[in-house]
């Protein structure tokens, strides 16, 4: 048990890459070092990347061919939600932390008083959005493991917003929701508020910001650079995961039936192959923050009949925590509502 007047172990980590395989498994490989009483600040940047949740389709998020051919990435992250796209105008933090002091009015205290720093004022939107006058600059993602959590996020500073629409798929549907008329409608980068914005700007208000909330008077905070030079065979094998292709893309195997939807939540898509009535192969593909129930209940799905009375038992068994019922709900719902009009 964490003492409310013992100091937490702070640090703050930049890397010196901009290749986003290194940075997301830098990134999971100083989760897994995550002690007792421990938080870090982690800053980073890619070079033309997009970076899709745990949970989403590449086929259908983003334009892959197009980008690797422009020579940029694709990058699978651990957590969940939608679909970004990054390049080296924006910075992307990480609040890497025990989870018995996971705080996310405290970590995104950090962010938003570094932004008011620069003489902005922004807020906390919606389910993962930073914006400044309904304008994003950042979106949030999180994800939790037994003893460790991670809140991450980017920091729209001087993006080629024309790349972003290059590379990314924004449904229609999520587009018609959110009742915006584009992508470009509803972003902006902090620099066209502040013109003599930079990145090393933002990155000193965020150290100094970090400072400020969460260190005692007199405390120190280790600073600390990462570099490809420095790997060892845990990094190793973590770049080598996050540059495959299995997961990156993942099976792609052909279903039976797909079935689509959006909710207020997040977006849907349910592929399921069957045989002699049981179902063989499921998956759900989502930008739902929680990645972890989404696999869940697409593992809850195979080797039962292809029935809504089975299929709504198996996502029954597999219910989540209060603030996530409605998503079991919907798609329960949802699902059993599509077969039984196949």
């Amino acid at each position: 048990m964490i003492l409310l007047n013992e100091h937490p172990d702070l640090k703050i980590i930049r890397s010196a890459s901009f290749d986003p395989w290194y940075n997301l498994a830098l990134e999971e490989y100083l989760l897994k070092q995550i002690e007792e009483k421990q938080v870090i600040l982690y800053l980073w940047q890619n070079r033309k990347t997009v970076v899709i949740g745990r949970n989403q389709n590449p086929w259908k998020e983003c334009r892959g061919s197009q980008l690797e051919k422009d020579g940029g990435k694709l990058a699978r992250r651990l957590s969940g939600g939608g679909a970004v796209f990054h390049d080296l105008g924006n910075l992307n933090f990480t609040f890497l932390v025990d989870r018995k002091l996971y705080n996310l009015e405290k970590q995104l205290s950090v962010i938003l008083q570094a932004v008011k720093m620069q003489g902005i004022e922004a807020k906390f939107s919606g389910r993962n959005d930073l914006v400044v006058n309904e304008k994003k600059f950042s979106g949030n993602a999180f994800y939790f493991t037994g003893k460790a959590a991670y809140h991450h996020g980017t920091i729209l500073i001087d993006v080629d917003i024309s790349d972003l629409l290059r590379y990314l798929q924004v449904s229609t549907e999520k587009i018609a929701s959110k009742g915006i008329a584009s992508v470009r409608a509803r972003v902006v980068n902090l620099k066209e508020l502040k013109h003599n914005m930079t990145i090393e700007n933002m990155v000193h208000c965020l150290k100094q910001s970090f400072k400020d909330i969460y260190a005692e008077k007199g405390q120190d905070v280790l600073e600390e650079a990462y570099g490809e030079d420095n790997d060892n065979e845990d990094m190793a094998a973590l770049y080598n995961k996050y540059a495959s292709w299995e997961w990156r893309y993942g099976d792609s195997p052909s279903f039976d039936v797909v079935f689509e939807h959006r909710f207020a939540w997040g977006g849907v898509e349910t592929g399921l192959k069957y045989k002699n009535g049981i179902i063989q192969e499921a998956m759900i593909y989502s930008d739902a923050m929680n990645e972890a129930l989404i696999r869940k209940i697409s593992f809850a799905l195979r080797g039962i009949s292809f029935k809504s009375e089975a299929v709504a038992a198996a996502i029954r068994n597999h219910t989540a925590g209060e603030a996530d019922q409605n998503i079991v709900q919907d798609i329960e719902a949802w699902l059993c509502n599509k077969i039984d009009n196949l």
